[in-house]
């Protein structure tokens, strides 16, 4: 997870972006992954833990109908919640994770059911209002387990989204950077 970490990070500082993350069932972990990698401070803005779902709306914009009629575990909150907190940190790029690591289901979502979003300057140029990517995720394993994953999952999802945006001229800098040919 830390590799995946710092090569987002690398990434992005080559582009000259930057990261803020939203975070609900992970409570934190996807943001202790990135600042663990040396020069996290280059790329990430910050993050916010919105664990209640009344916080998903007051500080991350996200729609309080949606919140009302689906609850927090929802595709279309997680895409909300990463481009809410891209705006509300003047991020590049947002993520976000939301869902049910357990004991109980919420929202109508039994345990596993997780959904992480990915939004970036593409999303913003389109106007589109909670759009980017979500990935839908049905986990296994106990809490911790499925905390683990769905960080895992978020971070390799931004980095898909990065590498699949990079232009050629983009990648002769990076290889240049790092002594390639």
């Amino acid at each position: 997870m830390t590799s995946t970490a710092a090569e987002v990070l690398r990434l992005l500082t080559v582009r000259g972006e930057t990261l803020a993350v939203a975070e609900s069932l992970t409570g934190g972990l996807v943001a202790a992954a990135i600042t663990a990698a040396p020069g996290s401070s280059k790329a990430f803005r910050g993050s916010v833990t919105a664990y209640a779902t009344e916080l998903k709306h007051q500080l991350l914009g996200v729609d309080d109908t949606l919140l009302d009629r689906r609850g927090a575990v929802d595709p279309q909150v997680a895409a909300q919640m990463a481009d809410g907190i891209r705006k509300a940190l003047g991020a590049d790029w947002g993520i976000s994770t939301t869902g049910v690591a357990g004991p109980e289901p919420q929202d109508g979502r039994p345990v596993g059911t997780v959904y992480v979003a990915v939004a970036g300057p593409s999303t913003a140029e389109s106007g589109v209002s909670g759009g980017g990517k979500v990935s839908s995720l049905r986990l296994n394993g106990g809490r911790t387990d499925i905390r683990m994953e769905s960080v895992r999952s978020v971070l390799a999802l931004l980095l898909e989204e990065l590498a699949g945006e990079q232009t050629g001229n983009e990648r002769a800098q990076d290889t240049e950077q790092n002594g390639g040919t």
